[in-house]
């Protein structure tokens, strides 16, 4: 990290999305720790990369099954809100599903936790409707 770099809450999630909008796993893995607590909720048989994750690997599992499965058009943050440790996020993204060509279009929140630098909680919640939708027939 260069030493100009901030290491508030907010610059450790705003540079977690920057890796994410880079589609650049190596800058969001050193994000987190070794053992985590995340949580993406919605339909596992479907979509295999929700669900639980708790550590380091299973995040990059995580971004390996969804990066496969999608291909990114759009997002956006609309708000960022900061409450000591925890950043919460509200925006939107568009993504086209890999497996049916299906556009899915969804609002998003985030509650992250930042202990050390690292996040150490993630919880991610999106219209799981709309996906389960994307990903049909």
């Amino acid at each position: 990290m260069k030493a100009s770099e901030s290491n508030s809450p907010i610059d450790v999630v705003l540079r977690y999305y920057s890796a994410l909008g880079e589609r650049n796993i190596q800058k969001i893995i050193k994000l987190f720790p070794e053992q985590l607590d995340w949580y993406v909720p919605g339909n596992e048989t479907i979509a295999p990369w929700l669900g639980v994750r708790k550590s380091r690997d299973q995040v990059r599992e995580f971004f390996d099954l969804l990066w496969q499965s999608t291909v990114p058009i759009s997002a956006k943050i609309d708000h960022i809100a900061v409450d000591n440790t925890v950043v919460i996020t509200s925006g939107s993204f568009e993504t086209q599903m890999v497996k049916t060509a299906k556009i899915y279009k969804s609002i998003f929140f985030t509650e992250i936790t930042i202990v050390d630098e690292l996040i150490v909680k993630y919880r991610l919640l999106e219209d799981t409707f709309g996906l389960v939708n994307a990903l049909g027939k």
